[in-house]
């Protein structure tokens, strides 16, 4: 019965990985929630490199003829000097600034962020996130904004995503916020905020394979795997809900779950 129980929680933290990976809700503090409110014990890195490792491809199954199309086109502009694909170079270019901020972010200040991951700080965390997804829903941005993403709009998002090193401030929430700031339609920011998770996942999964072969943990092959399948299958199918779905009136919605489960997290806090 025990092992029953234990398998339904790596199910359970598979769905929550899945989902919140991409909704603007922050993946981080509601796995650090679980633990803490319902007195989980989570996995250890393993489990975070399976579940990761699961988001991770399932966005590059579902973005593959984009990726394929950027890899094609990046190649034939670099080595065959085909100016058709000057833009398909240039996007990717894009791409690689907007992820340089939370690539340094990320470097120096790994060490830190446990200490960050305490129900009072995810509570924080999770409000700022929420009234800033509240302060984009009342300016009532377009969702028809400019569809050409600039280098200085790569750059603000860089910058506003970097935040979403911290446990509780959501890596898509932010993006969605620092794009509709500069009137990107939402649909090319989101696409772009995806395309720039993969490419910063690619590299932080290799390391956290090292790390776990460096760590000697025991790994629950059956509960690992179990977990990375439904992270999998979640994770497709929530960004195919949101790439068709969302609106930025949707972020309304958002908001207010984000700052309810902030209000618990610091009610939880103080009273507990």
């Amino acid at each position: 019965m025990n092992r029953i129980v234990e398998l339904i929680k790596y199910l359970a933290l598979g769905v929550i990985q899945g989902i919140t990976e991409i909704l603007p809700v922050s993946s981080s503090g509601h796995l650090v929630l679980f633990q803490h409110i319902f007195g989980l014990k989570l996995p250890g890195l393993g489990f975070e490199m399976f579940t990761n490792m699961a988001s991770l491809i399932a966005m590059i199954v579902y973005f593959r003829k984009d990726i394929w199309a950027l890899i094609i086109g990046d190649i034939k502009f670099v080595f065959k000097k085909d100016q058709s694909h000057k833009e398909s170079f240039e996007y990717t270019v894009k791409l690689v600034i907007a992820i340089i901020p939370i690539g340094i972010a990320g470097l120096l200040f790994k060490d830190y962020m446990d200490q960050f991951k305490s129900l009072l700080s995810i509570g924080i965390a999770l409000m700022v996130t929420g009234l800033l997804l509240f302060s984009i829903y009342k300016k009532s941005i377009s969702d028809d904004g400019k569809t050409e993403i600039t280098y200085q709009d790569a750059l603000a998002i860089g910058l506003v995503q970097s935040v979403a090193i911290l446990p509780g401030v959501s890596r898509s929430g932010s993006t969605i916020v620092g794009g509709l700031f500069r009137k990107i339609s939402i649909k090319s920011l989101l696409k772009f905020s995806f395309l720039c998770y993969i490419i910063i996942s690619i590299p932080t999964s290799l390391l956290s394979i090292l790390d776990l072969i460096d760590s000697n943990e025991s790994i629950d092959y059956l509960g690992y795997f179990l977990a990375f399948g439904i992270t999998l299958i979640t994770t497709y199918i929530t960004a195919t809900l949101v790439m068709s779905k969302l609106k930025t009136k949707h972020l309304l919605y958002f908001s207010i779950y984000v700052c309810t489960v902030g209000i618990l997290a610091l009610i939880s806090h103080f009273i507990f």
